[in-house]
């Protein structure tokens, strides 16, 4: 693991580190903030999965995440979206490819050599980060935004008792029914829709819900909307009567203006669940 930069920001550091990836084959990048807390003891860490064309550097640079982890005491990773480097295939598109990894293992060409970023942000990236970083294992908590708030979503409801919550920013709620989802998951993963469903925030909460707190906030003027169909993601928690909360924010568009907002919330609702 090499440093690529460090920085002082609210006490704590906010530093950028690259590392040579197993699981995509490839240099990879990530974000990493520690609290002022983490000089005297390990501390809780909050995941936070970017969504289509970021890098590690968006959510970083724009969500107004660290001042409000500061006081909470509360590390925050900010991995990646996609394999990267000259040899990683990609497409034209921008939804697709680099920048548009979907927190899935591809096993379809030309995508499953590099595209497994399941494996890195389940596996890969939380040893790595334990092994270097002042940080309590069994204090994780996870958010995102659009597809990061899918990616989110669904690692909680593949691995239970790992998190100890869940939240997101308009998510890409039930991408097997969407265009931002059919395109993605047929490309990476095939045209078997049952490969698909561990991949599907709807599907997955239909079938097992999460064992912790949700917290979802939507805008309700997001440009996205028919897209992220957050609906079926409200009305399975419903049924599932799932402990959590799904805010229409009214006026509120897909941009970091929005996740920025609604950051001190998200925030708080972690540091609640962690026992902070």
């Amino acid at each position: 693991m090499k440093t690529v930069s460090e920085n002082k920001a609210f006490g704590g550091v906010q530093g950028v580190y690259t590392h040579g990836s197993e699981a995509c084959g490839c240099d990879m990048t990530f974000g990493l903030y520690l609290p002022p807390q983490a000089t005297l003891h390990p501390v809780p860490v909050l995941w936070y999965l970017s969504g289509l064309t970021c890098t590690h550097e968006n959510a970083m640079t724009k969500a107004g995440a660290q001042g409000f982890a500061a006081e909470a005491g509360l590390a925050l990773v900010f991995p990646d979206t996609s394999p990267r480097g000259d040899d990683v295939a990609d497409d034209d598109a921008y939804d697709l490819g680099k920048g548009a990894g979907f927190y899935v293992n591809a096993t379809q060409d030309p995508w499953a050599p590099h595209y497994r970023m399941w494996d890195y942000i389940a596996e890969e990236l939380p040893k790595l980060v334990e092994r270097n970083f002042p940080i309590e294992p069994e204090l994780q908590a996870i958010t995102g935004h659009s597809m990061g708030g899918h990616g989110a979503l669904t690692l909680v409801m593949a691995d239970p008792g790992r998190f100890s919550s869940v939240s997101a920013f308009a998510p890409i709620a039930n991408p097997s029914q969407s265009e931002w989802g059919q395109k993605q998951l047929s490309a990476y993963l095939g045209e078997d829709r049952d490969d698909w469903a561990r991949h599907d925030a709807t599907r997955q909460m239909e079938a097992a819900g999460f064992d912790g707190p949700v917290l979802i906030d939507q805008g309700g003027d997001d440009q996205f909307l028919d897209l992220l169909k957050p609906e079926a993601l409200a009305q399975a928690m419903t049924a599932r009567r799932q402990d959590g909360v799904f805010r229409m924010q009214k006026g509120y568009d897909h941009s970091y203006f929005f996740v920025s907002t609604f950051m001190p919330d998200h925030i708080a609702f972690h540091a609640d669940a962690l026992g902070l």
